[in-house]
């Protein structure tokens, strides 16, 4: 037996952080968790913020409990975290401006604006990108008509991960999965798309190299190494977007074949395929898909779904009202609730940045003349049902676009938890659901982390690594046979309902 191989992922999301540690045994592999932390948007001043000092605290405090149990036996470290926000550094490594968070209002509006300067098929075909005013185009555009001065000073603009590696090694490079969330990679090239900046007025002298997943950055700088006890160890950039990391752990045997779709299941709902090639074409751009870096030369065409946000805000409004529920004693109210019988869009703009969740959704029922849901169940079985029925048409405009009918859908990611979901997916869509595992992105992470370390040969060998490994926590949800005609009635109401709305 040989000794285990120790990695650690820095594996951060919009609601939560943690520090993972993955033992290789040169063919499975295992997860402990080291260091698990809070993270949220602040208000500050009228505007939405990252508190990323503290996050950076947090994890040198993972660093530290990491170095003293394994005894500064670690091969590397690699960093994911979500797309799109970005932290400006002054030639002399200085924050310019506290970072924005992608829910701050300061791009509302600006899709329309962009659209109205350049052509929606040329932002398409020079970025690949779906169009949310979320992006860090939208969000660059604010920047240059709000703070111009900050952009002119800048010397590079790192996304988060990034900035998390630069503050462990020094590297000033952004990572390919990260950087085509931006809207302004050019989907063949996979460089950056200049020139659409230059129609925006927007500069580009601060957009570093990019880099693609496997790659070294460098070494712990000396002050971290003596501040957490952690070693000089490589840094190596995964899929620094958590959803690439997590798509890279999907338990399939069939790599390279597009029969089968994914749902990335957290704050966000990703809901799309593995493709070799992005697919710049008529109808992903009538259906807003986006073509996002994938690994090993792969795209992941896919569409943003509001996802667990939803049910995150109602849970928040019910322990602001004095009702604290946990989420599976949400789900479990859900599943008590009547079935069928109120829809929401869950990519509505009203429910990107609610004030009350509650009343939200209640307004969303009675202006489609729905019956309005009134208790915490009936409210979370609206969320749930309606997430289903959005993926089946999300599904559907996938098989339009690449002509292939998915046979399977995998689930990760923390949503993947939520049983109840899972099961309303396999009956709203049809097919079979394989649910887990949960810890996708930190295997993701991990596994590429000790590709780069020559370990693992190819995507394939970490994928099998992964079914192997998690074997246990696999769960296949298959269509309840005599709930079809139901499912099939509801979604050509729900389509009714919520004829798609494009920015």
């Amino acid at each position: 037996m040989r000794h285990s191989l120790n990695y650690l992922a820095v594996d951060i999301g919009a609601e939560s952080g943690r520090l993972m540690a993955g033992h290789w045994q040169g063919s499975s592999i295992s997860l402990q968790e080291i260091h698990r932390f809070s993270n949220g948007t602040i208000p500050v001043g009228g505007t939405l913020r990252w508190d990323l000092l503290q996050l950076w605290r947090q994890i040198q405090n993972g660093l530290q409990k990491a170095a003293h149990s394994m005894d500064g036996s670690v091969q590397s470290i690699g960093v994911d975290t979500w797309g799109v926000d970005y932290v400006l550094l002054s030639r002399t490594g200085e924050w310019l401006g506290l970072p924005y968070a992608y829910r701050d209002r300061r791009t509302h509006g600006l899709v329309e604006e962009i659209l109205s300067i350049i052509p929606r098929e040329v932002v398409f075909q020079e970025s690949g990108t779906q169009f949310l005013e979320i992006n860090t185009l939208c969000q660059l555009l604010a920047a240059q008509r709000q703070t111009p001065e900050l952009l002119a000073q800048a010397k590079s603009l790192l996304l988060i991960p990034d900035w998390i590696h630069w503050a462990l090694c020094g590297a000033e490079v952004c990572e390919f999965t990260n950087a085509s969330t931006t809207q302004f990679v050019h989907p063949v090239t996979r460089q950056w798309s200049r020139g659409l900046l230059d129609r925006l007025g927007i500069p580009s002298h601060f957009l570093p190299e990019i880099v693609q997943p496997g790659t070294s950055l460098g070494l712990v700088r000396e002050e971290v190494g003596s501040s957490t006890g952690l070693p000089s160890i490589p840094v190596i950039a995964p899929a620094t977007h958590d959803t690439g990391s997590a798509i890279a752990a999907i338990p399939t045997d069939r790599t390279g074949s597009s029969n089968w779709a994914y749902i990335s299941s957290g704050t966000w709902s990703l809901v799309g395929a593995e493709v070799s090639h992005a697919q710049l074409g008529e109808a992903a751009l009538r259906h807003n898909f986006t073509n996002e870096g994938g690994v090993d030369g792969t795209y992941r065409l896919l569409k943003n779904v509001m996802g667990m946000w939803l049910l995150q805000q109602l849970r928040t409004a019910f322990a602001q009202a004095g009702s604290p529920y946990d989420y599976a004693s949400l789900v479990q109210l859900a599943a008590q609730a009547p079935a069928l019988r109120s829809f929401i869009h869950p990519d509505d703009s009203r429910f990107l940045r609610p004030t009350a969740m509650i009343q939200t959704i209640q307004a969303f029922c009675r202006e489609s003349k729905q019956p309005i849901p009134e208790t915490p169940g009936a409210l979370a079985r609206c969320v749930l049902e309606s997430l289903a029925l959005r993926y089946r048409q999300v599904l559907a405009q996938l098989h339009e676009i690449t002509g292939q009918r998915p046979e399977i859908v995998h689930i990760v990611g923390g949503g993947s938890r939520n049983t109840l979901l899972n099961q309303f997916t396999a009956d709203a869509c049809g097919l079979s659901v394989v649910a887990g595992p949960v810890e996708a992105t930190a295997l993701g992470n991990i596994l590429l982390q000790a590709r780069a370390s020559q370990e693992i040969n190819s995507l394939a060998d970490i994928r099998s690594v992964v079914r192997h490994s998690c074997n246990s926590e696999i769960e296949t949800f298959h269509p309840t046979r005599n709930n079809a005609d139901a499912w099939q009635n509801a979604y050509q109401h729900w389509v009714q309902l919520c004829s798609e709305k494009r920015p």
